[in-house]
């Protein structure tokens, strides 16, 4: 056997006893294309092609270690992630089941509601990071408190189904209105301007102290097909007023079917009503109780309030009935209507488990 020294440096062997540097050079080309690292490098020497027992092809990485081969790898790679996969999915689904099972129980004595460090010292074993994530998954916050008015009318699917059937498919040449009305409005004097923080910003807004200068109650009618707005100021809300009101506004489409949408406060719907029996174009249509929302005037108050009321300041009752009035004549001039698109409204009772998120 004879060792030979190439231009490059490296040396190679040729157990056919030629030194040529062609044919060595050829050789280790072929050397290259079959995987085999060249002679003269310590880490190729022992890179050399390897077969085990398992007929799977070994290469040597850069520091000169063993490595599995490739198809070994995958398959190991690929039962190992799976098992560990799964222990994690088990894990986490307990956690979960222990999580939302203990909001279901009372907190600790002397606090109020549970929260993310309460949990977590309560069950032990499960971290903070990980209570927050079962909560996030759930869309739960502990803090936040909502309240909500159900309604329990045993017909509410029928009372909704026929106030949707106005909106989306109304009687042929006829008006639609709803109609409600928002009582005790206040008019507030208190003191308005701005403050300039220490960081440069401006501060707009009032004085957290008042004085109150009397109230005023508005009634309000809306055209469901053209989204116009027709009110009425009064001191009080009994019967007399209301139809006072309503009187000024069916005379306003006279010879027109006229279809009303209220809610069922006593004042709308006496026993005997005989003003309805001497308007038989008029057709009054109640909401479900507390299920007032239904009616679109609803939306209108709370557009008036944010836009010409809140925040404002009234010395006297007249200013708030001009402010008012001066808003309508305002929305009116690009006034569109509202668009109802939900066909079917239905009541949804809250659950009392927070386990049954799980479900």
């Amino acid at each position: 056997m004879v060792t030979c020294r190439d231009e490059s440096g490296g040396s190679g062997v040729d157990q056919r006893g030629t030194c040529d540097p062609a044919v060595l050079a050829g050789r280790r080309k072929d050397r290259a294309a079959h995987g085999v690292s060249g002679g003269g490098d310590p880490g190729g020497g022992r890179g050399a092609e390897q077969r085990g027992s398992g007929g799977a092809v070994g290469d040597a990485s850069r520091d000169g270690q063993q490595m599995a081969g490739p198809v070994c790898t995958r398959r190991l790679a690929r039962s190992g992630g799976c098992a560990a996969q799964r222990q994690a999915t088990h894990y986490e689904a307990e956690h979960e089941r222990r999580v939302l099972a203990t909001l279901d129980e009372p907190p600790p004595a002397g606090y109020g509601r549970w929260d993310g460090t309460l949990l977590a010292r309560h069950l032990g074993d499960i971290s903070k990071h990980q209570i927050w994530r079962v909560l996030r998954r759930h869309e739960i916050s502990l803090a936040r408190r909502r309240s909500w008015c159900i309604s329990t009318d045993p017909c509410f699917a029928q009372k909704a189904a026929d106030i949707v059937g106005l909106y989306l498919q109304p009687p042929e040449n006829a008006v639609v209105l709803s109609v409600d009305e928002k009582p005790h409005i206040q008019a507030l004097e208190r003191a308005q301007g701005w403050l300039k923080l220490p960081n440069g910003k401006a501060l707009t807004g009032f004085s957290h102290e008042y004085k109150r200068h009397g109230t005023t109650t508005l009634f309000a009618a809306l055209d469901v097909a053209t989204g116009l707005v027709r009110g009425g100021h009064y001191r009080r809300r009994r019967r007399v007023e209301f139809l006072h009101f309503m009187n000024r506004t069916v005379a306003e489409h006279p010879g027109r079917e006229i279809h009303v949408i209220l809610d069922n406060l006593n004042t709308h719907k006496p026993k005997h009503d005989r003003w309805l029996a001497r308007h038989p174009n008029v057709h009054f249509h109640f909401t479900p109780t507390h299920a007032s929302w239904l009616n679109q005037v609803e939306v209108w108050f709370s557009i008036l309030s944010s836009k010409a009321l809140a925040g404002a300041s009234f010395t006297a009752p007249w200013q708030v009935r001009d402010q008012i009035d001066a808003f309508i004549a305002a929305y009116n001039q690009d006034a569109q209507p509202f668009e109802w698109t939900k066909q079917v409204v239905f009541s949804q009772h809250p659950r009392s488990k927070y386990a049954n998120l799980r479900n």
